[in-house]
């Protein structure tokens, strides 16, 4: 298949398809028992992450068992800060933490954009992916958003609502803004990188950006995603790839969302596609929105839900399926596959009448 006639890159250009489009946030992953050998084999998260011949075999792992429409880069949003110096780590049951957090003023204005040398080991992941695709489907790179990515670098840790970092806008909008700048320096780059490396298109996570009250996410969220997208759509070498944005939570922003550049906004769980669709769907493509613990059910009710989301897009082009947030490590894999038959079968009549 040629890449111009890639059903993913064209549903993102809101061009006619032949069938919905479908790929699953966190495909590689802990659900399938491919994947936790390799990881088993590499010894460590990190150890996984930072092995590109490991990142290439998980990447496929999911396309060899599926006929997905797009291949996600194996990483971590996390590794920009790792490669800041703030040292990360995984602890099984806990999540990610740094050794060195942001807690203070001076640790805060320390912080620099990393050297690009650092993140090498995913610009060689990106290349090795992309060939061994050998145009299979297409290759989607990523990073999280300036205002996640400084979630985590304040805190030290995962957690469900960031308290330090969210209190810090208040105390100190100055320090933030240090910081969410130095993110976007670093993000903007990686990105680039990424797409001088093979990358078809990003996707940028605000994983918590809906933690945010309105006034907050324009100001510390948004305003930065702008700077990212425009900068790398202004770029001579990356102006043509499509941009997904991706705020859990930001049902609320659409049409401010709408108004960054970005191509396609990804939704999660809690806004109906048809509402999404009518405040937005004439600016940009759509992808989502499958709350995933539907896949913990049965194959009945997951195709039923599939039915229902694709009845909410309607009939016309720009919809990719997704799941609202990043499949649950529970889940079945027999259960991604009946989600993915299910899109693309279920899926035809909606475009054959357009």
């Amino acid at each position: 298949m040629s890449e111009s006639n890639h059903v993913f890159l064209k549903a993102l250009k809101r061009e006619p398809v032949p069938y919905t489009p479908v790929w699953m946030m966190r495909q590689a992953g802990r659900y399938l028992p491919e994947y936790n050998a390799t990881r088993a084999r590499a010894g460590s998260f990190m150890g996984l992450c930072k092995n590109p011949d490991f990142c290439t075999e998980v990447t496929l792992q999911p396309l060899d068992r599926y006929p997905l429409d797009a291949a996600i880069l194996f990483s971590d949003i996390l590794t920009i800060p790792d490669a800041m110096g703030l040292e990360l780590t995984f602890s099984e049951g806990e999540g990610p933490r740094f050794c060195h957090p942001l807690q203070d003023e001076a640790s805060i204005l320390k912080t620099k954009a990393p050297d690009p040398d650092c993140l090498k080991f995913v610009m060689d992941a990106v290349s090795m992916i992309r060939k061994a695709l050998q145009n299979r489907v297409p290759l989607i790179g990523f990073s999280g958003s300036p205002f996640t990515l400084a979630c985590y670098m304040i805190e030290g840790r995962g957690n469900t609502d960031f308290c330090l970092a969210r209190s810090l806008l208040y105390r100190r909008p100055d320090l933030m803004h240090y910081l969410l700048q130095v993110n976007t320096e670093a993000i903007t780059t990686y990105l680039q990188g990424q797409i001088s490396c093979g990358a078809q298109a990003i996707m940028i996570f605000d994983t918590w950006g809906g933690l945010l009250t309105e006034p907050n996410y324009l100001t510390f969220s948004l305003a930065y995603l702008h700077k990212i997208i425009q900068a790398v759509q202004s770029h001579e070498n990356t102006s043509k790839i499509p941009i997904i944005l991706y705020t859990k939570g930001g049902g609320a922003w659409l049409e401010a969302m709408s108004t960054t550049g970005a191509d396609c906004l990804g939704l999660d769980w809690t806004l109906p596609l048809s509402q999404a669709r009518k405040r937005v769907g004439h600016q940009v493509a759509l992808q989502g929105n499958l709350d995933p613990m539907v896949l913990l059910s049965s194959p009945t009710i997951i195709e039923s839900h599939v039915s229902n989301i694709l009845a909410e897009f309607g009939i016309g082009n720009g919809h990719i399926f997704n799941l609202g947030h990043g499949i649950d490590r529970h889940t079945p894999p027999e259960h991604a596959a009946v989600l993915i038959d299910a899109v693309h079968r279920l899926s035809i009549p909606y475009h054959h009448k357009t």
